[in-house]
């Protein structure tokens, strides 16, 4: 599987993330997640590969999140289904690298999955 960044080019952390593989010489697999929405299954293969529930790739303040009326007692399911609806509720960047994956919080998190 190539290397892939679930990428935010709007975002700081994201393009710092995607200058730290960049400057390694790494050529990552570019996804644009708020056009390119991965689905339930993708998120979850990704959850599993980080080792974390989806509250912990959820961007809890923003504004959908409280709309969605969710909370961070929300069912995975829940979770993953608002992630879908509104992909900006997916914290970035994330990377995925074979069968591991890293949140980008901070950037340098990437690192230790090379």
């Amino acid at each position: 599987m190539a290397l892939t960044i679930w990428h935010n080019p709007r975002c700081s952390k994201s393009r710092h993330a995607l200058a730290l593989l960049t400057e390694r010489g790494l050529i990552p697999v570019v996804r644009l997640y708020l056009t390119d929405v991965p689905t339930a299954a993708e998120i979850m293969g990704v959850l599993q590969k980080l080792d974390l529930p989806a509250i912990k790739i959820t961007r809890t303040n923003e504004a959908a999140f409280k709309i969605a009326g969710l909370s961070k007692n929300s069912t995975e399911a829940d979770l993953i289904a608002a992630m879908i609806a509104d992909p900006k509720l997916i914290e970035r960047a994330i990377v995925i690298n074979g069968a591991r994956a890293a949140l980008g919080r901070p950037p340098e998190a990437i690192l230790d999955i090379l």
